[in-house]
């Protein structure tokens, strides 16, 4: 059996390309630029864009499966042409903002809902994961940790879940090779849900580093943020990370019954990861 992994420069889809090699499987890398991938011995490369549909032929040559990244740009071509190919399965990373009742209405997951019912409305046999927040979304106060030692939140009591990217790859592994798993949709959470401060709170233990928390109004976040978040997007952010102000995510156990060990916490992310919050 042939993998395309999309997404290849990712976290998820450099640890998923490591597992599914490990286990003997063939993999193909892909990449809108394959040069800057660093794989294994043994696992080929080919250029893939989602959002050039010419490079979607020669990727999908001889695939049997595929493991997707969410970009509904030209998911319509996408699956013609993985049709045509002969693909059998398609692994979609989607996320859990699908389920929330007003979706389609926010930027984040309405691209992810797009993939899904295309998808869903195809021939493709398909699966869905839904993770909530990345755990390396906190790379993203990695700089002004290491130079401040606080970071601006508008919501430093909202709740998060912080999924560990190496439990999504072991979770799209077990679709993968297990048929008796395709077909569904999995909301896979991380191991606990902590405020956005207490998750802070964690990243300074891991440093040894006493960092801080400032709290800022959503309308500054949104102004200091304009140069590095459209501003669709920040709305969405925003109001998502009200709803969870003071609000539990309510936890699942999508990742234990898909890879038979329960979320990793996100203290060994953290210490897996401190070097980069510090200088």
């Amino acid at each position: 059996m042939t993998i395309l992994v999309t997404g290849s420069r990712g976290r998820v889809g450099t640890t998923l390309i490591g597992l599914l090699h490990e286990q003997g499987f063939t993999v193909r890398a892909a990449s809108g630029d394959p040069d800057e991938l660093v794989l294994p011995d043994g696992v080929p490369d080919v250029k893939l864009s989602l959002a050039e549909p010419h490079t979607f032929p020669d990727a999908l040559a001889g695939v049997d499966s595929v493991f997707l990244y969410a970009n509904p740009s030209h998911i319509e071509e996408f699956i013609k042409i993985a049709n045509d190919a002969g693909v059998q399965h398609v692994v979609l990373l989607s996320s859990s903002a699908v389920l929330s009742p007003d979706a389609k209405n926010d930027p984040i997951a309405r691209q992810h809902l797009e993939v899904e019912d295309a998808l869903a409305s195809s021939a493709l046999p398909c699966t869905f994961l839904r993770p909530s927040a990345f755990a390396s979304n906190a790379f993203y106060w990695s700089w002004q940790l290491k130079t401040t030692g606080t970071v601006s939140l508008p919501y430093p009591g909202a709740h998060t879940d912080a999924i560990h990217e190496a439990d999504i790859a072991e979770a799209a592994v077990a679709v993968l090779k297990d048929p008796a798993l395709r077909g569904g949709a999995y909301t896979l959470t991380g191991a606990e849900s902590f405020t956005f401060a207490e998750q802070i709170d964690v990243l300074a233990r891991a440093t040894g580093r006493p960092f801080a928390v400032d709290a800022i109004t959503p309308e500054v976040w949104k102004a200091e943020m304009a140069d590095h978040v459209p501003a669709a997007f920040a709305d969405g952010l925003l109001a998502y990370w009200r709803s969870r102000d003071g609000n539990p995510v309510d936890l699942t156990t999508g990742v234990d019954e898909l890879t038979g060990h329960p979320a990793r916490p996100f203290a060994v992310w953290a210490a897996e990861n401190a070097a980069a919050f510090v200088q």
